[in-house]
């Protein structure tokens, strides 16, 4: 037997000399894990001097020298925390972040300002589209918290298009993921027939593309080794190149005046509004996170599609 408050101090202390960004919050949620129980009930019992039997703390040990090894929190315990959700997640998804929840924000106050400057007794579902849906953290968080609307999301990666799948069966959420390329033609692209018919139709298209400029390399190992680079990497040296072809999807998915919400790197909240701007898109708006960085930018489609690229 082993010591529970003991063991998750040890495992603050290596995780901290392994320079992980919050060793105290993941040892407890490691714990958590191995006791199949939450981060509040390992607390409560590392205060009352509970032991960890030798099963449970082996495996804490393997669990934590996995982290110091950084390997994602996330992809350990396999869950991972969005907004009111939680997301199964592992390797070959790309993890969801808390400043994603922000674009989330952004398409619910759409929804609403629509809802409420709606009128007439009968108004069709609002329709939302996700490109680039990875584990689905942003469609199912707007199916979870607006559910008369029509939510639909787009992942090229097949894995990742199952476990989103996953996710809405799981979580009993009614978003259809399409297996597909988010910067092909609704009009002509096989992949993306199922969304033929809302082409001119979508009231709020969002997506959080891969942005990192080709050639950077992120800071964080987590994201480095373990994020799969196709969720990453945006395909030119500004990041912008994968994006901006998103926002050609978007445009023709969008009836007009319908919002396009995008995610993009701290270092684009200047390139990206200009680009979709030069691009035809409208009232082109840059959001900041909770951190104060820039991170998403909305824009409204114009009357017609061509030339709108972003």
């Amino acid at each position: 037997m082993t010591d529970l408050r003991g063991a998750v101090r040890a495992a603050t202390a290596r995780l901290g000399a392994a320079d992980v960004p919050s060793p105290a919050v993941d040892a407890v949620h490691l714990a958590a894990h191995v006791l199949g129980c939450g981060p509040g009930e390992v607390q409560r019992r590392m205060l009352l001097g509970v032991d960890l039997p030798a099963e449970q703390h082996q495996r804490y040990a393997e669990l934590v020298t996995h982290r110091a090894a950084r390997v994602p929190l996330q992809h350990l315990t396999g869950r991972a925390g969005f907004r009111r959700l939680e997301l199964s997640v592992g390797p070959g998804t790309f993890v969801p972040r808390p400043e994603t929840e922000l674009s989330v924000e952004l398409v619910l106050g759409e929804l609403d300002a629509l809802d409420a400057a709606a009128t007439g007794a009968s108004v069709a579902p609002r329709v939302v589209v996700d490109l680039g849906t990875g584990s689905g953290a942003i469609a199912l968080a707007v199916a979870d918290e607006r559910p008369a609307a029509r939510v639909l999301a787009v992942e090229l990666s097949e894995p990742a298009a199952r476990r989103a799948r996953h996710n809405a069966t799981t979580l009993d959420l009614d978003v259809t993921v399409i297996h597909a390329d988010a910067t092909g033609d609704p009009r002509t692209a096989s992949d993306l027939a199922p969304l033929r018919d809302l082409v001119g139709g979508v009231d709020v298209v969002v997506s959080n593309p891969p942005y990192i400029p080709v050639g950077a390399v992120p800071r964080d190992p987590e994201v480095r080794d373990h994020d799969p680079e196709l969720a990453l990497y945006g395909g030119s040296a500004d990041g912008l190149a994968i994006p901006l072809a998103v926002a050609r999807t978007a445009a023709v998915l969008l009836r007009p005046g319908g919002l396009l919400v995008m995610e993009h790197a701290d270092c684009q909240g200047q390139t990206l509004p200009a680009a979709l701007r030069t691009g035809g898109w409208l009232e082109v708006h840059d959001h900041r996170d909770l951190a104060g960085r820039p991170r998403a930018t909305t824009a409204r489609r114009s009357g017609g599609t061509e030339g709108l690229a972003g």
